[in-house]
Formats: C-alpha cells, sequence, structure tokens
C-alpha cells in the first residue's frame, strides 16, 4: 500500500489526474464528513472538500511525506474550514417568513441559521479510520445533530481542535501542528471547547446525560417511527402529542427560535401543522443517525402532495426528546422528491 501510495505521490506531481484521483479518492468521504462538523451544513462542507482537493492538487509538490497522505489531507481540510468561518461569507442567510399562525413565545435562540442535516446514505458504509486512543466520541455520536449543533456554539480555533483531538483521537501535538498554534494553546481551547459541548449535550438531553446513546434501541425507535408516521397522517394531534418527553425541544433552521415543553409544542403543532383541512403524507428516511421523515402537505386544488419539511428526531426510547424542523431546500439531499401523487 505505501509503494503504491508513493508511486501515485510520484506520478500525479508531473500532472497525472488519474493518479491523484485514485491517491485521494478513498479519502474524500472523511474529509466531507469531516468539514460537515466543523460547518455544520453540507452545502458548505461540499464547497469546503473541493477546495481542499484543489489545494492539495495544486500543492502537492510541498507534501514531504513526514507524515501520512490522510494527516495532510486533514491539515488542508481544517484550515479551508476555518477560513471559511473568518471570512463569514455565508451568514447572514435569508429566514423565510414565519408562519401567518399565532406561535407562542419562543423560550429561547434556536439552532445556527446555517444549521443543516447530514444525510444517512453517506455515511452508512462510513467509519473514520481508526480514530487514536484519545479519541472521545464515536463515529455514530459525532454526527448527531445535537453534536453537531453543539460545535457551533465554539470559536472556528476551538471546534477544530476538538474535532481533531476529541473526534479523530490525533495527539495534541499534532493538532498544534496541523492548526500551526502551540501545543498550550491547544490544550486551552479544548479544555474552553469540551466544557461547552458536554453542557450543551446535557441540556439537549431529557436524562441530562453528557452523551447522547451510542446504542439506540432500534426496536423502540421502530415502534416510535410507526406512531409518529400514523399521527401525522391521520391529524392526531393528541396521538403525537403523548409521543414527546415532558421537556421536549422544537427547533426550525434557518428560524433561530426554540420552543420547550409539551404545552409549547402543542401551541406551534395546532398554529402550523394540524390546522383544519390540512392533511399529509410522510416519508420516512434518516439524517445525523436519527429518525428522520419527510413530510408532504396535500395542495388544495391539485392531486397531488408537496414538500412542506423535513423532520428530524431525536429520541430516547419511545419517546422524542427533540425535533428540529427544516424547510424544503434539504429534502432534495435526500432522494426526495418535491411532490408525491395522491394515492386511493
Amino acid at each position: 500500500m505505501e509503494m503504491d501510495t508513493t508511486d501515485l505521490i510520484t506520478r500525479a506531481r508531473t500532472g497525472d489526474h488519474n493518479a491523484f484521483r485514485d491517491l485521494v479518492q478513498g479519502h474524500s468521504h472523511e474529509l466531507q464528513v469531516h468539514c460537515y462538523r466543523i460547518l455544520g451544513s453540507l452545502q458548505d462542507a461540499e464547497d469546503a472538500l473541493q477546495e481542499t482537493l484543489v489545494s492539495a492538487w495544486r500543492n502537492l509538490g510541498e507534501f514531504s511525506q513526514r507524515s501520512s497522505l490522510r494527516t495532510w489531507l486533514y491539515k488542508i481540510a481544517t484550515n479551508r474550514c476555518l477560513d471559511m468561518l473568518r471570512a463569514d461569507s455565508r451568514r447572514p442567510r435569508i429566514a423565510p417568513p414565519l408562519p401567518e399562525a399565532p406561535l407562542p413565545e419562543p423560550t429561547g435562540a434556536g439552532d445556527p441559521a446555517w444549521l443543516e442535516p447530514y444525510p444517512d446514505v453517506l455515511v452508512d458504509h462510513f467509519v473514520d479510520q481508526r480514530p487514536g486512543p484519545e479519541a472521545r466520541y464515536e463515529t455514530t455520536e459525532a454526527i448527531s445533530l445535537a453534536f453537531i449543533t453543539a460545535l457551533q456554539m465554539l470559536s472556528p480555533r476551538q471546534r477544530a481542535a476538538l474535532v481533531l483531538r476529541d473526534v479523530l483521537g490525533y495527539h495534541a501535538v499534532e493538532v498544534a501542528q496541523m492548526l500551526d498554534a502551540t501545543q498550550e494553546s491547544v490544550q486551552s481551547a479544548l479544555k474552553r471547547a469540551r466544557a461547552t459541548v458536554d453542557k450543551h449535550l446535557a441540556d439537549s438531553s431529557s436524562s441530562g446525560s453528557r452523551r447522547p446513546a451510542r446504542q439506540p434501541d432500534i426496536a423502540a425507535e421502530h415502534r416510535l417511527v410507526a406512531r409518529l408516521t400514523d399521527a401525522l397522517e391521520r391529524a392526531d394531534l393528541d396521538a403525537l402529542i403523548e409521543l414527546l418527553v415532558t421537556d421536549v425541544r422544537l427547533s426550525m433552521p434557518p428560524v433561530m427560535l426554540e420552543y420547550r415543553g409539551i404545552e409549547a409544542a402543542q401551541h406551534v403543532f395546532a398554529a402550523v401543522i394540524f390546522r383544519p383541512g390540512l392533511t399529509y403524507r410522510v416519508v420516512p428516511t434518516r439524517a445525523n443517525g436519527q429518525p428522520a421523515f419527510g413530510l408532504y402537505q396535500a395542495h388544495p386544488h391539485a392531486s397531488v402532495y408537496r414538500a412542506y419539511s423535513l423532520l428530524v428526531i431525536t429520541a430516547a426510547g419511545d419517546h422524542i426528546t427533540a425535533i428540529t424542523c427544516f424547510n424544503t431546500d434539504v429534502m432534495s439531499r435526500f432522494g426526495l422528491p418535491r411532490a408525491l401523487p395522491e394515492t386511493d
């Protein structure tokens, strides 16, 4: 393998595009996931990946092979993400108007406007390549929506340090080299980052646990998906409310509002989803290792159901602890159509 890599590097340095493609294709997917963790947006992660590969192609002659090719690519990708965050060119994004129905007073600020879900189909066959022994998070929990949201609360440098160290398991000295920083500054950034992430994960969990469940109850999840699908398609608000924990959290990026508790949830769903005369169809999918649903609303003047929202569910056993509602812009990423035909 090392000989193959050396040969590919030699050929790529002479301008062989096919050799470069073969050299990096085994790393491209994990690099995109890495960029998504730091940026919180699949669209931005795709852009960062492309810029990473362009930079790697242009600068391959500078790769001294003192580190592995993978580590070199991660350094480029990380710093490209940091450049994007510093440029701040993606913010603010224009948020859609709020529903015209009366809503309860929000209980707090919601998720970042740029937050996007990550389709499970892109991670089904992906496993981080042998994270180091000091990694604190497994791949499944490090892709969860709660974890990605927590990362967005950190400064860019803290975000990068925590992902490189606690998700990928690089040693502190390696992280310092990749960030062109001192080891002391990396350790300081990690200390602050861990405190913030642990607090957010605890606040996001109805049980107060610092960590999301690593091994979800698959049978309970299947039951929950079936019951939620049934409640939505029958427009049964009471049945939906029965599925929620007492301090359930609702958010709807890019609208930066948060609602906490069953009473607030009931008011929001009654005002927005379960209005008289509205009917829905549901298409189950998965995002960020969690159940998700494409929600389609019946068109009043045509025999179709139009895409309405993508709901990502955080579950604890048979109950829902959080629902994140995304607009229809993200649905094509999940292979979900703009409309469904009316069925008998």
